[in-house]
């Protein structure tokens, strides 16, 4: 059985992993996911997994596999051999994509679909031919990740919603945490404690951590805010 996940990932983005090693150093110990996204891991490789892994984290690869079923199902177990605890794929590439990377997983990585980027708005959905409005799309592309047996699924907090009535178990993970809701690219957010309180399982910080004065000060924030929702660890499957 897998462990037991954090509550929280920071968001490790960049072109080198240098500037990043203070921020890892002042926050060894908390209980805190790395994740790696597509910029760190195009510009370092592979080798940043276990790069995080030496300095005491479990990794949340969130490179989005999205391609035709045989492809997604050879990087999910090449991700499964990283040994990364969790990763994404995207959930529009349909059925077979996600029952493709459900297989591959073979229990060892929890595998989540994305529903649809966060940095979208309901304006930009007819311009990459989506008919229906943001929570009928992600309703619908929820109830197929949860079908095709995936851990779970990210969806901005004003989803959250959408899975009451999912398995306790079903991860759900919400990126776009801010301080304050709202003020860049990510369209749909919230703050740490709205997101926890509206049942998010996993919550995705990178700038309000990586930016601030104090990393380690700003995430056991974060954690606290967490932590008062009453879980302190996504359940295991």
């Amino acid at each position: 059985m897998m462990q037991p996940l954090p509550r929280l990932a920071i968001a490790f983005d960049g072109l080198s992993v240098e500037p990043l090693e203070s921020i890892l150093d002042e926050l060894h110990g908390l209980p805190v996911l790395a994740k790696v996204g597509l910029s760190l891991y195009t510009a370092v490789g592979p080798s940043i997994v276990h790069h995080m892994r030496m300095a005491g984290f479990e990794v949340f690869l969130d490179l989005k596999f999205h391609d035709i079923p045989h492809q997604v199902g050879l990087a999910v177990a090449a991700a499964v051999k990283l040994d990364v605890a969790m990763l994404t794929v995207h959930a529009a590439g349909g059925r077979a994509m996600l029952e493709a990377a459900a297989q591959s997983a073979g229990g060892k990585t929890r595998v989540v679909a994305v529903s649809l980027l966060t940095s979208l708005s309901p304006d930009d959905l007819p311009q990459i031919g989506i008919d229906g409005d943001v929570q009928t799309t992600v309703a619908k592309r929820l109830e197929l990740v949860r079908q095709c047996g995936l851990a779970g699924a990210v969806m901005s907090p004003h989803e959250l919603h959408l899975t009451r009535e999912f398995p306790p178990a079903f991860i759900r993970v919400v990126p776009g945490i801010r301080a304050t809701a709202g003020g860049d690219d990510q369209a749909r957010t919230a703050t740490a404690r709205e997101a926890a309180a509206a049942g998010a399982t996993v919550l995705v910080v990178g700038r309000p951590v990586l930016s601030a004065a104090n990393p380690r000060a700003a995430a056991e924030q974060i954690l606290a805010e967490i932590a008062a929702s009453g879980v302190s660890h996504v359940p295991t499957r």
